[in-house]
């Protein structure tokens, strides 16, 4: 069983449950997944791009990606309908646990100047996104082997029903938030 898994179970839905007054366990809230999203826009001039950020994807979150295409002709961007530019994961159970230990406890630190992530990235529902600026804070990542440092999205998706209830169970998770 992953470790964030057990320190799950164990202390924070209790603590949630004192907290919030819940009276059924099952109110409590959980991941319930993980998407890593990895916009490529230099995909459509080269189409060598979209396989490095296909790799170091599967390298971080050791699952293979999806390619993800354009959706609409954008001519401004020199965009057609059904180009590939970007990569995405799902990540669940385990797998999604172990890839949350790994970011809340190795890669954000490793974040320059790094002070905390924001505490308003909540959409309303009680999801959290999280915007990164390099992939080379994951330690999986050899600076040598990379085209271009590329950025990633991160989208906790939990089963809290307020904005108030997920940032208390991501806090306890171990998400830093700055004040």
């Amino acid at each position: 069983m992953a470790r964030l898994r057990e320190l799950y179970e164990k202390e924070i839905v209790p603590a949630l449950m004192e907290k919030f007054n819940y009276k059924n366990i099952m109110e409590a809230p959980k991941l319930e997944k993980i998407v890593v999203n990895m916009g490529v826009g230099d995909a459509k001039e080269n189409p060598k791009f979209l396989e490095g950020a296909v790799n170091d994807l599967s390298v971080i979150t050791g699952q293979k990606p999806v390619v993800t295409t354009a959706k609409k002709s954008v001519s401004n961007f020199k965009l057609r309908a059904g180009m590939r530019i970007g990569a995405k994961v799902t990540l669940r159970g385990d797998r999604m646990y172990e890839f949350a230990d790994k970011l809340l406890n190795v890669a954000l630190p490793r974040v320059r100047d790094f002070r905390g992530v924001s505490a308003r990235s909540f959409d309303g529902r009680g999801n959290y996104s999280l915007g990164i600026r390099e992939q080379l804070i994951f330690p999986e990542i050899n600076y040598d082997q990379i085209e271009k440092v590329r950025g990633m999205d991160i989208v906790f998706v939990t089963t809290a029903k307020t904005d108030e209830e997920a940032r208390e169970f991501l806090r306890l998770l171990g998400m830093p938030f700055a004040n």
